[in-house]
């Protein structure tokens, strides 16, 4: 699918301008026979990784994006190359107006990025250390230092572990002290992979009432990845998802869910403990005289279900009906592309 330019979004509008990209990755092959080691040194087997093919993504200034897709499908790969780490086999990219390679000294200084799985903070010095560093080596004026530095201290909860060495934190305190360490320059756009892996549930509120502050009154752009689709739903009005290295959707999750099946739940209590048999919804399970089914509104009608369910020989006492969770939509998209 081609990301457009949305109509009136001028040029100063867009915060990334990617189109076309791609990017292959060689990994050599190695047989586990020792009779082979020779060749594996010296004439080994490539296999050729097609992380990105053809990609193009627009996001405009003050916008929050989603980016989502299965393991190995290029989410890390197309951060990478947007914060300037990467640089693609082909195609082009601007973000903010710049070649995040062939600028990349102006470039960096205008974005934050924060990869889950790895941090900046120095292992064995007190959080306040890696923030101290930080403002040194990028030369950021003290006044400035010490306005984010409040910001983030108060909106991340960080002073009660600020001088705490950072081995001794836990995920959710290291996650939200790289956050806050990625914002000390006040970056215009934020590249997030996968900030909130492994924190618990009050760390990971934390972090995404942060995210969707630091939008709201400093207008960051955000894109950011996630396996946790409920998680991507609070934050972004927008998801784009990749499969296989290629753009498979880019729209909102509202449309997501039209498009690919307008899943429901419904919920009866009965009198009794035998669930109504209804004839275009599946039955999950029945507890306590619930019984909760699940159907696609757009081939069966509510109506038509209450109506069937109305004429059972079990009186019904009450009706919940709400929309399946955005990951179970989600889980079942990516097993149809595996098919």
């Amino acid at each position: 699918m081609n990301a457009l330019v949305p109509p009136g979004t001028s040029a100063s509008g867009i915060a990334v301008d990617a189109r076309g990209l791609c990017k292959t990755f060689r990994q050599r092959q190695r047989s586990e026979k020792l009779s082979q080691v020779f060749t594996n040194l010296f004439r080994p087997q490539v296999r050729l990784v097609e992380a990105l093919r053809q990609v193009d993504l627009i996001v405009r200034r003050g916008e929050i994006v989603a980016y989502a897709g299965p393991n190995g499908a290029g989410k890390s790969t197309t951060v990478k190359i947007l914060s300037g780490i990467l640089a693609p086999d082909a195609g082009q990219v601007r973000v903010l107006g710049l070649d995040p390679i062939v600028d990349r000294v102006r470039y960096v200084g205008r974005i934050g990025v924060v990869f889950g799985q790895r941090t900046e903070l120095w292992w064995d010095q007190p959080v306040a250390a890696s923030f101290e560093w930080k403002r040194v080596v990028w030369e950021i004026p003290r006044p400035r230092y010490e306005h984010m530095l409040g910001l983030v201290r108060e909106l991340l909860g960080l002073g009660e572990f600020f001088h705490s060495l950072t081995r001794e934190l836990s995920l959710g305190q290291r996650m939200r002290a790289d956050l806050g360490l990625a914002l000390l320059h006040e970056p215009e756009i934020l590249f997030l992979d996968e900030p909130t892996i492994g924190v618990d549930v009050l760390a990971k509120r934390h972090i995404l009432e942060f995210i969707l502050e630091l939008n709201r009154t400093r207008q960051v752009t955000v894109m950011l990845t996630s396996h946790d689709m409920d998680e991507l739903e609070q934050l972004a009005g927008r998801i784009a998802l990749i499969d296989r290295g290629r753009l498979a959707f880019d729209g909102d999750f509202d449309q997501l869910r039209r498009r690919f099946a307008d899943r429901r739940r419904l919920r009866l209590q009965t009198r009794g403990d035998e669930a109504p048999q209804l004839q275009g919804a599946e039955l999950l399970g029945s507890e306590g005289g619930w019984h909760e089914y699940r159907f696609d509104a757009g081939r069966t009608e509510i109506v038509a279900l209450l109506e069937q369910a109305r004429t059972t020989h079990a009186p019904i006492l009450d009706v919940e009906t709400h929309r399946a969770p955005i990951d179970e939509v989600i889980a079942d998209l990516y097993q149809q592309w595996r098919q």
